[in-house]
């Protein structure tokens, strides 16, 4: 498992060879030809390569055209439950903090369909806090149908389960899978997560692991950026990635680049990752692997998404609510994190196109 390979690596030294990489480091990881390394990764994330942007997004966008095509999936995120067990520093439905919670029943959720659905979306996420015994494999045994009657793809980000039901959940449909590790520095991971199933390091570092065991279509990969150093932080998930694709062979993989935005109760970023440390995040991940999703969610600008976009990004979120019932209701209360760019999904498939892309989103002609 990556656990063991983990133990391995020692934050303060892979935090010193980033640090210290040089122009020449930025240039070899530029030009060299065929898959670059680790130590190459270390090099497009390292101070030394921010004078290199331009480049950097110019060689992502030639081989994001070259893998993907002029193609950004849209998709949707739907929330089934605000409900979590878990004290999270970060997240608006830590258990600590005093919001209203819910679960959405089978006529709430059928609405949430309705809605979406008249959106002209075919791909959803569907998202819930961590509490199994509300929102757990009985539940979503109740709900998933409903959404395989509706949606040709069904994305999950959920609490880590055992590969069994994954295994099952695959057989009713769910063809992706998020779990994002949120910081793989392991000391401070527990200051971030002082309660809870999600205070346990290795059951979700684990995850990716059963989830590849499985046999789910894509698994998806992240941290949460601004709780630790984004460079070094990034080079252990770009680690784990590496191995997860070796090793799963079969399987896709997503990687996806959240910022800590304001919500109720969630502290500061600990680190800024300004807009520029993001770009060439992406830029960095896109050279790195060629092969990789990269989905950039509503957490972040309109002016930043629609450059983005065109420099790595496969897949983007439109219209977002956070919140249970949030399409069907309007009501903007129980959110998780407040929404950056509040655009249609109308508006966000025009930008796309207008930089020379086509949203891939069934139906999307429908409601232009």
């Amino acid at each position: 498992m990556f656990s063991n390979l983990l133990h391995n690596y020692r934050w303060d030294e892979i935090s010193g060879n980033i640090y210290s990489r040089t122009t020449r480091d930025v240039e070899y990881a530029l030009h060299r030809k065929g898959k670059r390394s680790l130590s190459d990764f270390q090099a497009l994330v390292s101070p030394a390569a921010s004078p290199f942007l331009e480049e950097m997004a110019a060689l992502s966008h030639q081989i994001t055209r070259k893998r993907f095509g002029k193609t950004i999936q849209l998709y949707i995120p739907v929330y089934l439950s605000n409900e979590c067990h878990n004290v999270c520093t970060y997240c608006g439905f830590s258990f600590g903090n005093g919001i209203q919670r819910k679960t959405l029943g089978r006529e709430d959720v059928q609405k949430e369909i309705d809605a979406v659905k008249a959106m002209g979306y075919d791909h959803v996420l569907l998202v819930t806090g961590e509490a199994s015994r509300s929102a757990g494999m009985d539940y979503f045994r109740e709900m998933l149908p409903l959404f395989r009657e509706q949606f040709s793809h069904i994305s999950m980000e959920v609490q880590p389960l055992g590969e069994e039901d994954y295994r099952e959940l695959s057989g009713m449909g769910v063809n992706t899978v998020l779990v994002y590790q949120e910081t793989y520095h392991r000391e401070n991971y527990r200051e971030h997560h002082p309660r809870g199933k999600k205070s346990d390091f290795d059951w979700r570092l684990g995850t990716p692991d059963r989830l590849g065991s499985a046999g789910i279509h894509r698994i998806g990969l992240g941290i949460l950026l601004g709780l630790e150093d984004w460079r070094t932080d990034s080079f252990f998930c770009a680690a784990h990635l590496s191995y997860l694709e070796k090793k799963y062979w079969r399987t896709k993989y997503s990687v996806s680049f959240p910022r800590l935005r304001p919500a109720p109760g969630v502290v500061s970023p600990r680190v800024t990752v300004s807009d520029r440390d993001l770009l060439q995040l992406i830029c960095a991940y896109r050279i790195f692997d060629e092969e990789a999703d990269l989905s950039l969610s509503t957490r972040e600008s309109p002016l930043f998404r629609d450059h983005a976009c065109r420099l790595g990004i496969t897949a983007m979120s439109a219209a977002s609510k956070t919140n249970p019932g949030g399409y069907a209701s309007g009501a903007p209360s129980l959110e998780q994190f407040d929404v950056h760019d509040e655009r249609t999904a109308g508006e966000i498939a025009d930008m796309i196109r207008a930089h020379g892309y086509e949203p891939v989103w069934k139906d999307w002609d429908k409601i232009l």
